[in-house]
């Protein structure tokens, strides 16, 4: 049985799907399991629910701040997947899961981190990760890490103002940026909590090629059919930006400011690793801007 904690997320879901079409036994934790169910349920059309059904996953409650909740959730399990959302409690809640793994014997756990996961990272959740794989490598617990890099699905978030004003603010400046599908993740994640052989290793993801920011508006502009525009701004600027113009709470300003520093300074190149654990080229940054390309109009 292979456990996906953060399973209501963008790569615990995507996970949690890749494993079904394999039909791998999964166990989804979710604080809330009602609103999970009915989350998988309506992510899967008809033919796939069909398709899917015998390995649809087993749904249980869980709270990472709940250690007893882990323990129950973890009873029986092989492995763990281990991603929670970026945040202020982050840390403190995969170490919770990783106590309650190695009280409940977990054989494997794959834990999604980042690119620049170091104790001197400039990026305050970067180092967050470090210390949590700091403690997966002192737990004894055989432990796999993806390094994925920029998600193509937070690009949707940037849809709104480029709907209303045809605008990107950035501080970037000609940086890029290295853009994964959270699906490609998701089945790079089954790959290794599937083949025993890829286990053990520190795989980093990215897609196929990297972008700027006038790259991607240029790219989005060729696609809508209409002048889409990037402002470069300060680290300052764009802080007080992002957090009264698009509402971000100041900790998640703060973190996009600090990994559009970290492109500035260290070059994002794409990587082959994602090729070689699925065996096929990653989803192209085109291709997910069609596909959504209805959210920026």
């Amino acid at each position: 049985m292979i456990v996906i904690m953060g399973a209501a997320g963008a790569t615990g879901g995507a996970t949690l799907h890749s494993l079904a079409a394999l039909g791998v036994p999964t166990r989804a934790l979710s604080r809330d399991p009602g609103r999970l169910a009915a989350t998988l349920a309506t992510a899967l059309d008809r033919p796939a629910r069909d398709r899917l059904a015998p390995a649809r996953p087993e749904i249980r409650p869980a709270d990472a701040a709940d250690a007893q909740s882990l323990r129950a959730a973890f009873h029986g399990a092989r492995q763990l997947f281990l991603t929670m959302a970026n945040g202020p409690h982050q840390v403190r809640y995969e170490l919770n899961a990783i106590e309650a793994a190695v009280d409940c014997g977990v054989e494997h756990i794959v834990k999604v981190s980042a690119p620049a996961a170091e104790p001197d990272s400039p990026v305050a959740v970067s180092r967050g990760h470090h210390l949590v794989e700091e403690r997966l490598r002192s737990s004894g617990i055989p432990t796999t890490v993806l390094r994925p890099y920029a998600f193509m699905q937070k690009l949707l978030l940037l849809a709104p103002g480029i709907a209303a004003a045809g605008v990107v603010h950035s501080a970037m400046g000609t940086a890029r940026c290295n853009y994964v599908d959270v699906r490609d993740i998701g089945d790079a994640a089954a790959a290794v909590l599937t083949r025993p052989e890829l286990s053990g290793g520190t795989y980093p993801l990215t897609g196929g090629r990297a972008y700027s920011h006038p790259e991607l508006t240029a790219l989005l502009g060729e696609l809508l059919g209409r002048p889409i525009h990037c402002v470069d701004l300060g680290p300052s600027e764009l802080h007080a930006h992002l957090t009264t113009r698009a509402g971000m709470p100041d900790w998640l300003a703060t973190h996009v400011v600090e990994i559009q520093q970290l492109a500035r300074v260290r070059r994002e190149t794409p990587d082959d690793t994602l090729h070689r654990l699925t065996g096929r080229a990653p989803r192209t940054l085109e291709a997910f801007l069609t596909e959504n390309l209805h959210r920026f109009r």
